[in-house]
């Protein structure tokens, strides 16, 4: 019932809030209660990428690692690699760039009136000759070729200069 969604949300928000002892609780409460471990992994990789993001790139790995392991062994043995996953997590420095980010691209495209701006004639392949002499691909810089890193827009014309990693003003 809803008590499934409370212990969700209280792991979650200790594991946010850097608490490991509150973190481990909540997840003994959910195993102990007879909670699918694999729904608890679940919400981990999730956890991983939405509140760790950048600020520990490897906390997706570990996550994926966990809900491979709980997969593989079940439960009870599978209790001590979601603990030491939960554990990682609490103890990790938090970061919800990746996330705001996302987020304001996706208000950037519903927002958007009209059809949506094509893709810039440079970033596009062209595996045929038509393509190419429509013009497909040209002047496109390849960056592994150069030294340093080329001036090149990959935002559509009507986008570019915008950053969606600064905070958008509702």
């Amino acid at each position: 019932g809803e008590e499934h969604y409370n212990c969700i949300s209280a792991l979650h928000k200790s594991m946010r809030g850097s608490d490991e002892n509150a973190s481990l609780y909540w997840l003994a409460r959910m195993l102990e209660g007879g909670e699918d471990p694999l729904y608890v992994a679940r919400r981990l990789v999730r956890f991983a990428s939405e509140d760790i993001g950048l600020a520990d790139p490897l906390a997706l790995t570990q996550a994926v690692a966990a809900y491979q392991g709980c997969h593989f062994i079940g439960m009870p043995e599978c209790e001590v690699i979601l603990a030491q996953c939960v554990v990682y997590f609490a103890r990790a420095p938090k970061s919800i760039e990746v996330y705001r980010a996302y987020s304001n691209v996706k208000e950037c495209l519903r927002m958007h009136t009209g059809p949506l701006p094509p893709v810039p004639l440079h970033l596009r392949n062209a595996p045929t000759r038509l393509m190419k002499n429509l013009g497909y691909g040209k002047g496109y810089k390849y960056n592994p070729m150069y030294k340093e890193p080329v001036e090149q827009d990959y935002l559509p014309e009507e986008l570019q200069g915008t950053d969606f990693f600064k905070e958008r003003k509702t």
